[in-house]
């Protein structure tokens, strides 16, 4: 199955439209409002962020998607104030937002789920949204370039916007998936600092969409990290509206929508690292023969969280001693004379002892934009792919200057 990037074209799920607005409340004047509008019965399944400092727009989502038993009519979302930190003005804040939204629309606030994403402690400018309610409302259409432009609005710190697709036909009718999604900084498991709405056309019920979302993001946007720092507003979101006319309980549906689900979440998993603040490698931390699933994602976390793993990946620097260091503070056990690691092709441990490698041939490798690590930890049968990045005096300066 083909998955298709930002810059191919397409595959529009039937039964959506969306829009995006300047609100006002970027200094920038650059779009700072969404919306994504679905039709009626459409089913919705969403993973937020485990950070117990969660944002009013994380607790006002949680409590919808409960009242409506999962189903939703609209995201609104903004970009240039998180709304966390804010108690109890930021979520009537947020509520009033959702209000003003469910009149322009004729639908229940409840349907509506809120997203916000930029500094943190700032109260909402409820007011600037609500003026910029009635544009969206009425600039809402279908197609790849609304589609693209909800991708713009939702975007902070962001070099680009994210999109993927994919599709797929059964018996004469086409099921299409694409979802976008904003991230570049304060990006870690759990679930990664994001925002993310993912589209689909296929009909399914609210707890299949649960699995089905829960499955997909273990594996993309619980398996990255630029910073090591988990976000108080993370959510994705997976819309099903049904206008396929294929259900995925139809015989042959069901696997080529996780597949194309769970190719769609890499796809924009990769993309947050590669446009990681300050980023210029992305580096796929193979973790191989590791005891559990958990341990292998506690080992890449564990190298990919390190100042001094990370700054050395920055300098092109071969030193795999760092790496090392970072193998046996993982939490599980760590046998030395198990363990293995490699630099792209380039061995340059194994079993209690270093080994011999071309360091010029391995630096050179490591100027390029993307490589790959791979460690072996001598325990078992369980490997993981975790995406991260280096870092650079760049994601110093984006973050130093944030609010200013």
């Amino acid at each position: 199955m083909k998955i298709r990037g930002p810059q191919e074209p397409v595959c529009v799920p039937q039964g959506f439209r969306f829009s995006c607005a300047q609100a006002g409340i970027k200094a920038s004047g650059k779009p700072d409002v969404a919306l994504a509008e679905a039709p009626a019965g459409t089913a919705a399944a969403a993973v937020f962020t485990r950070n117990r400092a969660a944002a009013a727009p994380v607790l006002l989502g949680r409590a919808h998607l409960s009242a409506c038993r999962g189903r939703l009519r609209a995201v609104l979302v903004n970009s240039g104030n998180a709304n966390a930190g804010t108690g109890a003005a930021g979520l009537a804040a947020a509520e009033d937002c959702c209000a003003a939204l469910a009149r322009s629309l004729g639908v229940s606030p409840r349907s509506i789920l809120p997203s916000s994403t930029g500094i943190i402690g700032v109260p909402l400018p409820a007011a600037k949204i609500k003026a910029a309610l009635p544009g969206l409302a009425r600039g809402l259409a279908g197609g790849e370039a609304a589609l693209r432009a909800f991708g713009r609005g939702i975007m902070t710190t962001d070099l680009r916007p994210k999109l993927a697709s994919a599709g797929f036909k059964l018996r004469g009718r086409t099921v299409s998936l694409a979802g976008v999604v904003k991230g570049a900084g304060m990006i870690h498991p759990n679930m990664a600092t994001m925002l993310g709405y993912i589209f689909t056309d296929a009909a399914a019920c609210p707890a299949e969409l649960r699995a089905h979302l829960k499955a997909a993001a273990d594996i993309s946007f619980n398996a990255i990290s630029v910073d090591g720092d988990t976000s108080t507003n993370d959510t994705v979101l997976l819309l099903a509206s049904g206008r396929s006319g294929v259900t995925l309980a139809d015989p042959g549906a069901r696997q080529p929508f996780i597949a194309a689900l769970q190719g769609v979440c890499r796809s924009l998993a990769e993309q947050i690292v590669r446009d990681g603040e300050g980023a210029r490698h992305l580096v796929r931390l193979r973790i191989e023969e590791a005891g559990s699933p958990d341990e292998a994602r506690a080992v890449a976390r564990s190298i990919a969280n390190s100042p001094l793993v990370k700054t050395s990946w920055a300098g092109c620097d071969p030193n795999w001693g760092r790496l090392f260091a970072m193998l046996g503070n993982s939490g599980f056990p760590f046998d030395p004379a198990r363990a293995s690691i490699a630099l792209g092709p380039h061995r340059v441990y194994a079993k209690s002892r270093a080994l011999n490698f071309d360091r010029k041939a391995a630096h050179k490798m490591m100027q390029g934009p993307e490589y790959t690590i791979r460690v072996g930890l001598g325990r078992g049968r369980a490997s993981l792919e975790f995406l991260t990045c280096d870092l650079t005096k760049e994601y110093i300066r984006i973050n130093a200057e944030y609010s200013t």
